[in-house]
């Protein structure tokens, strides 16, 4: 497939993981953005043998174990605007990622997650406080 085919489908492929909420570059603009374009969500995340919601889920477990905060918001947020996962869903993730990744960790991605719920709806996150 050629480079401009690659980046395309990779181009189509972020903008339904995410909603439509990720600005894509031009090409050229940014070498590394290319190639996850062209690698990643061209042919990583095309691939028919897992659902968008699968490797969601995966994505989310590598992200709350790394404890990435930023990512998990965006992944939350993208889930639930997607209709991959309720509220509820999200809650029970992080509950059962307390148990593997830890407390400490699960409890990190509380606020992201209340902000990320927010967003989703189309209001502004108003954390308690």
């Amino acid at each position: 497939m050629a480079d401009s085919e690659r980046r395309k489908r990779g181009e189509e492929m972020i903008k339904k993981v995410y909603a439509g909420d990720v600005v894509v570059p031009p090409q050229g603009a940014n070498a590394f953005t290319d190639l996850m374009l062209e690698q990643l969500f061209a042919e990583t995340w095309t691939r028919e043998a897992l659902s968008i919601r699968d490797r969601r889920l995966l994505l989310m477990g590598v992200i709350a174990a790394l404890g990435e905060k930023d990512t998990w918001k965006i992944q939350v947020r993208s889930a639930l605007k997607n209709g991959e996962l309720t509220e509820e869903q999200v809650h029970e993730i992080t509950i059962m990622l307390a148990q593997y990744a830890g407390y400490p960790r699960a409890a990190g991605l509380l606020g992201p997650t209340y902000e990320a719920i927010q967003e989703a709806k189309g209001k502004t996150a108003q954390p308690d406080g």
